[in-house]
């Protein structure tokens, strides 16, 4: 049974839960999947080089003549691998539709997309299969990726092990709270053994102490896999305590217009004057834009 979810991009489209997608592009990596990196598995990831993504002058339009919408213009991103890159800006400037370039679901209207590796994507709803095990989703995404039938099991729970729900592993959805869901739904996106992750609010949803701690689960395991990242957000402060780096969009059409690292060493909190300083001064960059684009 397929079950499908909208993929919240500019234009929604409907996206079969955890099913390897074709991507007809020169792209230097072998599939696009619905939710993708590795535990400690034995990995099948070809040896690449170079940054894991760049995005050369992308522009992204929809529809055409008068009722065109301008989505992204002339966007230039370089992402290194390793590298987690939180990418923020006011509601419809774009950055999901960026992340949807990256994932190969859609494609450019100009410029280059080059992404060096797997990738996966990981939306703000779990999207579980409710009849399922928390167990049996992870290991259904492992079939789906080609893995035999005798290691399966043990390695859907070795991924369960690795976001801390092994006591959990054969409770179905409903039996698990938002925060379990969401966890699952990573371990899920970890069965693909992708090196980029694609994550679109995946914590929006949760209330703040589920988040902060899912904060320090997706730090750590982004670490362990060196695993590049990609993180759309509203929440500024969430951006400052995750990132290397915040990439910031303008009002639609999405520019990058500003750029902010973050020199704090990690494990980070998000309650420490560093990150509290860091978003701060993205708010005001940000509060700019959305100004300069209402007047």
């Amino acid at each position: 049974m397929v079950v499908p979810i909208a993929v919240p991009i500019a234009v929604p489209i409907a996206v079969p839960i955890a099913v390897p997608i074709p991507v007809q592009s020169n792209r230097d990596r072998p599939a696009i999947v619905l939710a993708a990196p590795a535990c400690e598995m034995r990995s099948t990831r070809p040896a690449v080089s170079g940054p894991a993504v760049e995005l050369g002058d992308v522009t992204k339009v929809y529809g055409a003549g008068a009722s065109a919408v301008l989505a992204l213009d002339r966007v230039l991103l370089t992402v290194e691998r390793g590298e987690f890159v939180c990418i923020v800006g006011a509601s419809g400037c774009g950055k999901s539709t960026l992340l949807s370039l990256v994932a190969g679901l859609d494609q450019p209207s100009a410029g280059s997309v080059q992404v060096r590796g797997r990738t996966a994507l990981m939306f703000q709803e779990s999207a579980l299969l409710p009849w399922r095990t928390a167990v049996g989703n992870v290991e259904l995404a492992l079939k789906l990726n080609g893995v035999a039938r005798a290691v399966r099991r043990a390695r859907a729970l070795e991924l369960v092990a690795l976001v801390r729900l092994s006591e959990f592993a054969d409770k179905r959805p409903h039996e698990l709270s938002g925060g379990m869901r969401q966890r699952v739904a990573l371990a899920r996106a970890l069965a693909q053994d992708a090196e980029i992750l694609l994550m679109d609010e995946p914590f929006g949803a949760l209330d703040a102490i589920t988040r902060d701690v899912l904060h320090d689960e997706i730090e750590r395991i982004a670490a362990e896999r060196a695993l590049t990242v990609l993180f759309v957000t509203h929440n500024v402060r969430e951006a400052a305590r995750l990132g290397d780096r915040i990439v910031l969009l303008s009002s639609r059409p999405g520019r990058i217009v500003d750029e902010f690292g973050v020199p704090v060493e990690r494990p980070r909190r998000i309650e420490s004057p560093e990150i509290a300083g860091i978003a701060a001064s993205v708010t005001v960059r940000l509060r700019e834009e959305v100004r300069r684009h209402a007047s």
